[in-house]
């Protein structure tokens, strides 16, 4: 291997995502798990190739911003506030149910009350990544389904930042509640002032030199990154600071042109995101936490579809797509493994509750691409019929 760890990170990613992709496509399997292969393959627990696993992590975490940015960039504003609100007590009432669900779980498996708690609450968040890379473009832009995924993803994403404060708090010993009001506080005074500098500034200065494509395309980016840093330094996280300023962006018919120009870049760091779940995992944890994770995975997967399509009804949304949506969702998130690595850096949870939420999910990751790709259109789907892009 060469002396630079970032081209030898590229170059086992995309060389050997190249090989697996290739026999998945053979087998008729998601291009999704191949990542995921390949990173267990490569990481410390296969073969070990990758001298600093956290490079390959850090780098697809600028993947996660850019899907939600090109996300923002086709969402009315109008329409997505009232999709939050039509949402809230679904998203409210599946986080509840599933929290109690998991607390079952984890005490019948032998953790404390506590660990259960926060086992349960991880079950509650869906993947911001798999719910809408497997959505097509079609769908996720220009109809219902897009609306209402893409509205509980953002209020998951906003509950999920509670829950790490929570848990910080209750490891220092201090209240969190007044960072909670907080943040709450923050995300409208951060989209006021995202709509304010777009329509002011980043627009009028888009539209005098929209003859020079790579100004607009450096323009793009450095708003999405600004806005994601600064979503970070107010206490809400990247991914909202940057979701918000694709919807600033989103009146302008420069946003069309944005979105497809960005994209490519987009499909770059997601390859990267889903390598990185691979390589973090430890395999020789497995033998611990496979039957606690098997059995919260297999709740999560059975229970969520299920809960979506009773509460989604319950609002008035047609039986068919609320069962679609509710295997859209069926899996647990990027945050469930991020909310179980930072309860184990601060002594809330142990070791093994820790890595039992990290399998679980990966394990979901696993099995509801697999359905999704298998049942419902998707621009990744094997079949024929079902791919849409």
């Amino acid at each position: 291997m060469s002396q630079d760890p970032i081209v030898d990170t590229i170059f086992l990613v995309f060389t050997g995502a190249a090989v697996l992709a290739t026999l998945a496509l053979a087998a008729r399997q998601s291009l999704l798990l191949a990542y995921i292969a390949l990173g267990v393959l490569f990481g410390p627990s296969g073969i070990d190739l990758m001298e600093d696993t956290a490079i390959a992590s850090d780098i697809a975490h600028i993947g996660i911003m850019f899907l939600l940015f090109l996300l923002g960039l086709d969402l009315n504003p109008k329409e997505l506030m009232q999709s939050v609100r039509r949402t809230t007590l679904v998203t409210l009432g599946s986080a509840f149910i599933l929290a109690i669900a998991g607390l079952g779980v984890g005490l019948a498996v032998g953790f404390s009350p506590l660990e259960s708690l926060v086992l349960g609450g991880t079950m509650g968040f869906s993947s911001t990544i798999i719910g809408l890379k497997l959505l097509p473009t079609t769908v996720l832009h220009h109809q219902r389904m897009g609306e209402i995924i893409i509205s509980i993803l953002l209020l998951q994403d906003l509950i999920a930042i509670a829950m790490l404060l929570l848990l910080r708090g209750a490891a220092t010993g201090d209240a969190p509640w007044t960072d909670v009001a907080l943040m709450l506080l923050m995300l409208p005074t951060l989209a006021l002032f995202a709509a304010l500098c777009a329509r002011f500034l980043l627009i009028p200065l888009i539209k005098r030199f929209d003859t020079i494509r790579e100004y607009v395309f450096l323009v793009a980016i450095g708003w999405c990154m600004g806005m994601a840093e600064l979503g970070g330094v107010v206490g809400l996280s990247h991914e909202i600071g940057a979701f918000i300023a694709g919807v600033a962006l989103a009146p302008s018919p420069i946003a069309v042109y944005i979105a497809a120009n960005l994209r490519p870049l987009r499909d770059f760091f997601l390859v990267l995101f889903f390598f990185s779940i691979g390589v973090q995992f430890e395999l020789g944890m497995l033998t611990d936490v496979l039957l606690p994770a098997t059995l919260v995975a297999g709740a999560t997967l059975a229970l969520k579809p299920i809960i979506f399509h009773w509460l989604l009804t319950r609002i008035g949304d047609p039986v068919q797509r609320s069962t679609e949506i509710g295997y859209r969702l069926g899996q647990m998130s990027e945050f469930s493994m991020l909310i179980g690595t930072l309860a184990l850096q601060l002594s809330v949870i142990g070791a093994r509750v820790s890595y039992t939420i990290q399998l679980a999910t990966i394990l979901t990751f696993v099995v509801s691409s697999y359905l999704v790709v298998k049942r419902f259109p998707t621009p990744i789907a094997v079949s024929d019929d079902l791919r849409r892009d």
